[in-house]
């Protein structure tokens, strides 16, 4: 029988240049799975704890050598020996290990970086992608692709609020042609923004982070890039926005581009838009703790536009489940490191699946 027989950590470098968890798995001293934990700009306060060294003279507190060292000298001396092809016990043991309910003793970091890497491992010593060891046979479909092209928010040092705006090529018939749409609008985007006088340098998530002021001047760029790019906007090229609205919720209000919204105007804001815009997609329009407006906006433009829950659900099977029972969102975003490891998130996908929730990975 195959056995786990080593799992090592080391302190790389994310797409950001911030520090964070790689892990490798060994199998049989031959085969090696490796992971590279992700960490996002804008987080859920509710999310499992990402753990962080907090030494200001070393990567501005941002280091992981504790998460490192949880991992080599905690983590790897319970772990080996154990078999890596029941990944719910695998996760399971190392929640246990942890023993906190959001995994702050060991790092949502540490358990997850060996929890993914284990699964790598597996699939590479099954000879299979991690994709059909994860979803079997059936997992034949790709995504449709989000593209962020238009960055703001904690993203962006720009005047926007809305903190990603993004182009949907829901219209074509395989994913070549959706990433070739995409393609060809990011470069038409830039030549729209060079022409207009704007900057085009990039943001977080390598969207362009121009300096406009409001929403819908964005949206509208977004839609004269489409049209130039020779495609149909509403027909094979949509919109979507992720509000990231925790960041704009201040005293029971949402201020977005210097306007200052109640709960009634804030869900109007958002239908305007879906009325002048091919919106197909709004993710967190509401802060991880106003519930109610979150209930109310749902029931408004649910039933019109896809409503993303990320920061409110934090890929957690508890809260999701409360928040289909409340009428929270019609669909569910998929992170990984909000929940900490791979058995949860699939808890996650599977609870939102069965309920007739989107699932956004």
């Amino acid at each position: 029988m195959a056995k786990i027989t080593d799992v090592k950590a080391r302190e790389v470098l994310d797409s950001r240049g911030n520090p964070t968890v790689q892990v490798d798995c060994e199998i049989d001293n031959v085969f090696v799975g490796r992971a590279t934990i992700p960490s996002g700009a804008s987080t859920g306060k509710r999310e499992a704890l990402e753990l962080r060294d907090n030494d200001p003279n070393r990567y501005h507190g941002k280091g992981v050598l504790k998460a490192i060292e949880n991992v080599n000298k905690i983590i790897r001396p319970e772990i080996v020996g154990k078999d890596p092809f029941n990944q719910r016990e695998i996760d399971q043991f190392l929640i246990a290990l942890d023993g906190t309910p959001n995994k702050s003793n060991l790092g949502a970091n540490a358990i997850l970086g060996v929890s993914l890497a284990v699964a790598r491992a597996s699939s590479i010593y099954l000879g299979i992608e991690l994709y059909e060891y994860l979803g079997g046979i059936n997992a034949t479909t790709l995504p449709v692709p989000f593209m962020n092209v238009i960055n703001g928010g904690a993203h962006a040092d720009n005047p926007l609020s809305i903190q990603e705006f993004m182009i949907v090529p829901a219209g074509f018939s395989s994913f070549r042609e959706a990433l070739r749409a995409g393609s060809e609008i990011f470069h038409t985007l830039k030549k729209i923004l060079k022409d207009k006088g704007e900057i085009t340098s990039v943001g977080d998530e390598g969207g362009f982070a121009p300096q406009l002021n409001n929403t819908e001047y964005a949206l509208d760029l977004l839609m004269m890039a489409i049209e130039r790019s020779g495609y149909k906007p509403g027909e094979e090229v949509y919109l979507a926005i992720d509000a990231a609205a925790s960041e704009l919720f201040k005293d029971n209000r949402y201020v977005i581009d210097g306007r200052t919204f109640s709960q009634n105007e804030l869900i109007d804001f958002y239908s305007g838009l879906i009325d002048r815009y091919p919106l197909i997609s709004i993710e967190d329009p509401c802060a991880e703790d106003d519930w109610d407006t979150w209930i109310a906006l749902t029931k408004e433009i649910g039933n019109k536009v896809q409503v993303i829950g990320d920061d409110v659900f934090v890929t957690n099977p508890s809260i999701i489940s409360k928040g289909i029972d409340e009428g929270v969102a019609n669909a569910v975003l998929i992170k990984l490191n909000q929940i900490g490891t791979l058995s949860e998130t699939l808890d996650a996908i599977r609870l939102a699946k069965d309920s007739g929730y989107n699932i956004v990975i």
